[in-house]
């Protein structure tokens, strides 16, 4: 039964939410539940929890249930990727993740942009049908702009059966079959990376000093790994409904329409010297803001975000020095690929890059 507090979020006056993408809908929680956002770790799976808890995770010593939230809601399972997010909340005092395409943005729904369906609304009485598993998690529905976003019931999408706790307090969960393995379908250098994410989630936050370190987002373009500082990166989207723009060269790929903002997109291929590809949906785009330029860099993957100490950049090497190593400012190791550090904003600033008023 949907309590009486949260059921009275509806008629605040402006609420702030989480928004995120999954399965090609948006969806949104309140953001004073989200406790911190995390790229996809190493989740082990464990035993004795309903289908749609996949395992559990190490944050700071505290092990968290992670749930598929496409399962939760009822849908088909669908293929992980490397650059799907964890979105982990805190309800009633208990820590739950849950994983997610990706992560949009915060921002203010009014309630009168808000309308609860019959479906939501017979959950106060209790008469839910409770098959419907997505109509039992969604408190609402919001129509922002073009968009509609599905307002996630946090009672209803976090409740467990009644012998499953979210936070077990014996420190330890029953594990299931041991030779179950999360995202079988990766890849071994993308297993080592969930890996890495898990042991780094592992360190207290006081054993993270990340002072004099490089935040680098490390992006893959035409099967080889780049990084780019983190600090240009506004954030991540998906590559969609591109304009083409006439009477431009070949690197400017065109226009695209993001959250009311036309974002030119380039192609930065040509000038790295490495092998062009077709863009299609499965591309996303860095939004790179630096001075007063903000553009999109499309990028094949986004694989992870590391913090580089200064031991860890090392010089370009001679033979990568043919392909133009004006625009790297150095290397460094990343599994079992090379990682190169780039200089993005001497890239863009070149003269044939340079996206003038009159074009």
């Amino acid at each position: 039964m949907v309590s009486s507090t949260e059921l009275s979020t509806l008629d605040a006056p402006a609420a702030t939410y989480l928004t995120f993408g999954l399965a090609n809908s948006i969806y949104a929680v309140d953001a004073l539940v989200v406790r911190e956002i995390l790229w996809l770790p190493d989740i082990t799976p464990v035993g004795e929890t309903p289908p749609y808890i996949v395992g559990v995770v190490n944050i700071r010593g505290k092990v968290v249930p992670v749930m598929d939230l496409n399962l939760r809601l009822g849908r088909p399972a669908q293929p992980y990727c490397i650059d799907d997010k964890v979105i982990v909340l805190e309800w009633e005092g208990h820590l739950a993740g849950m994983i997610v395409n990706e992560v949009r943005n915060v921002r203010q729904i009014n309630p009168e942009h808000i309308e609860v369906a019959s479906l939501y609304a017979a959950q106060a009485s209790g008469t839910a049908n409770r098959s419907s598993a997505e109509g039992y998690c969604i408190a609402g529905v919001a129509r922002v702009g073009e968009n509609i976003i599905m307002l996630l019931h946090l009672a209803s999408l976090l409740r467990l059966p009644d012998e499953i706790s979210l936070d077990d307090e014996r420190g330890a969960w029953p594990l299931g079959n041991q030779d179950c393995t999360f995202y079988p379908e990766a890849t071994l250098a993308e297993r080592e990376i969930l890996r890495e994410r898990a042991r780094s989630l592992m360190q207290p936050i006081a054993a993270q000093d990340f002072t004099g370190l490089l935040p680098v987002a490390v992006v893959a373009l035409s099967g080889e790994y780049f990084g780019i500082d983190l600090h240009l990166v506004r954030e991540f989207a998906s590559l969609r409904h591109v304009t083409p723009v006439p009477c431009c060269p070949a690197h400017i790929v065109g226009q695209m329409n993001l959250r009311g903002d036309i974002l030119t997109l380039i192609d930065i291929r040509g000038v790295l010297q490495i092998p062009e590809v077709d863009l299609n949906d499965q591309i996303k785009v860095a939004v790179i803001g630096f001075n007063e330029l903000l553009v999109g860099i499309p990028v094949d993957e986004v694989l992870d975000v590391v913090y580089l100490r200064p031991a860890d950049i090392l010089p370009v090497p001679a033979a990568v020095q043919a392909l133009g190593d004006d625009y790297l400012t150095g290397t460094a190791s990343h599994g079992s690929k090379m990682l190169g550090l780039l200089d993005l904003a001497k890239v863009l600033t070149q003269s044939h890059l340079v996206v003038y008023e009159e074009v």
